[in-house]
């Protein structure tokens, strides 16, 4: 729109009614939410690296599809600002905005559809697209007093086409008693300063391999393991020379004073609470989703990651929080 024809209409906007106003405002929402997203993406340009050669050297190459293209001085290879992530060639940009706001909200598929405007089966698929990165946001190092505790949560096959078992209704029940192969074990360790690992180790109970292939390379030297009373817990401990203390939960003990400070699980069992209460409002999370999730409350407990800003920078770049 020519300049003149444009002062003339933007003088006539005192004179629409409330509808009118609402009309213009949801006809331009859109725009404005790409341009939120291209200044976003801008701010991340210092960090960029070419994804074929991780060079940190580019230069500008013009622009394609709304975005800024760039060719790296190094291979030679040209990228945007999307190559190499799991946002690469996904649609309707201009609504990405929206959809982090309803992540941030821990809103329900077609509640987060409703708020973006686009059709549930999207919605689903953009909420592991933009968490596809977030489940590896972990932290490198894990000091000081550290409690580690497991927690349980029945196998899902929801939405498989093909289930390895009988259907059950409503979620249903573990076919066997106690801790069993019909459960998902999610190890959680918490330290004291509040940085939070959790994985996903596999069926049944606990064991010493998975505390080593999951647990071991994220511990300082001089950390203090504070665990329930597992036998694992202790294998593990022993065999790899890591302080190790326990409280037997079974007998009433809950906290116990020692030189190195409080021995308690107090702090990993609320996480626990936290995230079961957050999953709830999903009606069953599917196993083979479940690290999404597990990394979607990581980021999301004690307002760690509280904008839009902060969530794209983290979907698309693995960041590391000291916090």
């Amino acid at each position: 729109m020519r300049s003149p024809r444009f002062k003339k209409w933007f003088a006539g906007l005192p004179a629409l009614n409330q509808p009118q106003r609402r009309q213009v405002l949801e006809a331009l929402r859109p725009a404005a939410g790409l341009d939120q997203l291209l200044t976003l993406l801008d701010r991340l340009r210092a960090e960029r690296r070419c994804p074929a050669c991780a060079s940190p050297h580019w230069q500008r190459h013009g622009q394609a599809n709304g975005l800024q293209r760039y060719r790296c001085r190094d291979c030679r290879r040209t990228f945007n600002d999307l190559s190499g992530t799991p946002l690469a060639r996904l649609r309707l940009r201009e609504k990405w905005i929206d959809y982090l706001g309803a992540l941030l909200d821990s809103l329900s598929v077609r509640s987060s559809a409703e708020r973006a405007g686009v059709h549930r089966n999207t919605a689903f698929r953009w909420r592991h697209r933009f968490l596809a990165q977030v489940k590896h946001d972990r932290p490198q190092r894990l000091h000081g007093i550290l409690e580690a505790d497991e927690m349980f949560l029945l196998e899902s096959q929801k939405g498989a086409r093909q289930l390895t078992r009988p259907a059950r209704k409503r979620g249903g029940t573990a076919h066997r008693r106690g801790i069993s192969r019909d459960l998902d074990c999610i190890l959680v360790a918490r330290d004291r300063s509040g940085q939070t690992f959790d994985a996903v180790t596999g069926r049944g109970a606990l064991k010493t391999a998975q505390l080593e292939r999951h647990l071991l390379p994220l511990l300082d030297p001089q950390v203090l393991l504070v665990t329930d009373a597992n036998a694992a817990y202790r294998s593990f401990s022993r065999c790899h020379g890591i302080a190790h203390q326990s409280v037997n939960l079974r007998a009433g003990e809950r906290v116990r004073r020692s030189s190195e400070g409080a021995i308690h699980v107090q702090n990993v069992n609320a996480y626990h609470r936290r995230l079961r209460d957050w999953l709830m409002r999903f009606h069953g999370v599917a196993s083979r989703y479940l690290p999404n999730y597990l990394g979607w409350r990581r980021a999301l407990d004690g307002g760690r990651i509280s904008s839009a800003d902060e969530l794209l920078r983290l979907a698309i770049k693995p960041i590391h929080s000291e916090r």
